[in-house]
């Protein structure tokens, strides 16, 4: 089967393209800390309430696949509509990229700082490298990604483990454990991205598995009691802007991500996440002032030794 992605592949493999959709992608990521817990306040959701934050997560990403296949529909001019082949690898990847990933990290996130959070998703990088070499032996493993892979890593834990400026931050298996057991999912959903992309429509398939895990994120927090509506029924405005906002995060970073992860070797493109701590602990800051929960200096040595592990496990030839 072709891959209608392959004619856009020449512009996401030169250098500027990759920059482009890369760093663009990973902004957007990084706004989606702040903007998550700004919209559980929105939405008057607890976080206690688990019903609600699925359901919410579902209607984000049903939202965000929606966007991609009218936006290409329209592009095309023929509805955007996956062949019967498509419809396993979506359906597969939906598991992974929204369902698995999002129920996770949504419930994780409600109980722990997006300014940690931001710094434990960094993690997503080296679990995408770990599993190209070991499960879907795309890559072969050498010293210089092991070492990376430890200096990131010791990044990740000093965030955690090295306390706040109010004196300590624990780590929970409820908040920050949930987090980071979404970026293992989330891991396993590049390596498949990257597997269809062989064959089919990157931006087709992860349009519709977002279809089909925000579908089944909402069916299942609806079913167990959940809702999702403006805190302030008077002005809804706020909140439902903040909601479409969200729908595009998705709908435009992971199409970027998966028509570079087209074009490029998975460590390639893997080297840009270093930027979602960077914008996701900047952001955390700003919207949500959060300056006090990681000291400044604890927070950009984090920093820096993650990017440095990254870098380090995608410098020179692969």
């Amino acid at each position: 089967m072709s891959n209608p992605g392959q004619k856009n592949a020449s512009i996401f493999s030169t250098t500027p393209g990759l920059l482009a959709a890369c760093l663009g992608a990973c902004f957007l990521w990084g706004s989606a800390f702040p903007c998550i817990k700004i919209g559980y306040e929105l939405f008057g959701i607890d976080a206690s309430d688990v019903a609600s934050i699925i359901a919410f997560a579902g209607v984000r990403f049903l939202i965000s696949g929606t966007m991609v296949t009218l936006a290409m529909s329209v592009a095309r001019r023929r509805p955007y509509v996956p062949a019967r082949a498509d419809w396993t690898c979506a359906a597969k990847l939906s598991v992974f990229q929204t369902s698995l990933q999002y129920l996770l990290f949504y419930v994780g996130l409600s109980r722990c700082a997006g300014v940690t959070s931001s710094v434990i998703e960094a993690s997503n990088t080296f679990f995408i490298v770990l599993l190209a070499v070991y499960a879907f032996r795309t890559e072969r493993m050498t010293a210089r990604k092991a070492v990376g892979c430890v200096v990131g890593f010791a990044g990740v834990l000093l965030v955690n483990l090295g306390g706040s400026a109010a004196g300590g931050m624990s780590f929970s298996l409820g908040g920050e454990g949930l987090v980071f057991l979404s970026t293992i999912s989330a891991a396993v959903s590049s390596n498949l991205s990257k597997r269809y992309s062989r064959e089919h429509d990157p931006v087709l398939i992860s349009g519709w598995q977002f279809v089909i895990g925000g579908a089944t994120l909402l069916v299942l927090g609806l079913a167990m009691g959940g809702r999702v509506a403006p805190a302030d029924a008077a002005n809804p405005l706020p909140a439902l802007t903040l909601l479409a906002y969200m729908g595009f995060i998705s709908a435009a970073a992971y199409s970027l991500w998966s028509m570079a992860l087209a074009a490029n070797p998975v460590s390639r493109v893997a080297v840009f996440g270093f930027m979602n701590p960077v914008f996701g602990a900047v952001l955390s800051a700003l919207l949500l002032g959060e300056t006090s929960v990681v000291s400044p200096v604890l927070a950009v040595i984090a920093l820096a030794l993650v990017s440095a592990g990254i870098i380090v496990v995608n410098r020179g030839k692969q």
